[in-house]
Formats: structure tokens, sequence, C-alpha cells
């Protein structure tokens, strides 16, 4: 699988399982901070759907080649990294360590990605720009 549809694939995914586990969660009613500290867990899962969005804005947009995707990856992925290492305290706080190793997991393929992307910049901007401008 080449960079671009690994990376794809990787962005849509976790973005829809973000919004999946949220809607779990919200659905059980396992959010006890929605009723002790609604303006924290508001903007807490104001970001987390904003990177879900990001990730499955920029895995659509590689998909389909476009240029403005790489762009888009780059800043998903940033803050993608940055609720992997601020997730994890909750469930470690509550000794739920099974996702305490989902998030670690998920924060090595997430650097992996970023690493594979920083690496493969200019193949891979220069394969969607000659998509993109193609399709014009």
């Amino acid at each position: 699988m080449d960079l671009r549809r690994a990376a794809a694939v990787f962005a849509i995914i976790v973005g829809a399982m973000m919004f999946a586990q949220w809607a779990f969660f919200i659905a059980a009613d396992e959010v006890p901070e929605l009723d002790t500290e609604p303006v924290r867990i508001s903007f807490h899962l104001a970001a987390e759907f904003l990177t879900a969005t990001a990730l499955i804005l920029a895995g659509l947009g590689l998909a389909k080649g476009k240029s403005w995707s790489f762009p888009v990856l780059m800043l998903a992925l940033g803050m993608l990294s940055y609720t992997i290492v601020v997730s994890p305290g909750y469930f470690a706080q509550e000794g739920e360590y099974v996702f305490v190793a989902m998030f670690a997991v998920l924060w090595i393929l997430t650097l992996a990605l970023v690493f594979a992307a920083v690496r493969g910049e200019a193949e891979l901007r220069t394969a969607l720009k000659k998509e993109d401008d193609s399709e014009r």
C-alpha cells in the first residue's frame, strides 16, 4: 500500500472511530463530566470532533488526489497527536489500562505516519498536484 492510500485509510478510520467512540460513550451515559464539568468537557469534545473532522477531510482529500490534502493531513495529525497525549490520562486515572494501551499504539502509528509523510512529502505533493491538475 502506498503512502497516500495508507494515510487516507488511517485518517478516515481514526476520524470515524473518534466520532463513534464519543457517540457510544455519550449514548451509554459514560461521560459524567457532562453533569459535573460541562464547560470543560464541552471544550474537550469540540477539540475531539474538530480533530475527527480534520482527519476525515484529509483522508477524503488524499483519496480523491486533492493537492490541499497534504497540509490538512499534517494539521490533523498534529491535532491527533495532542489528543492522543491528553486523552489517556482520564483512562489511566480510572484504571482502564486497555484504553491507555490503545492510545499508546495509536500514538506510535501516528508518529510513524508523520515521519513517513515528512520523508515522502515531495513525492506525495507532486503526485497530488499532478492528479489535482489533471481533473481541471
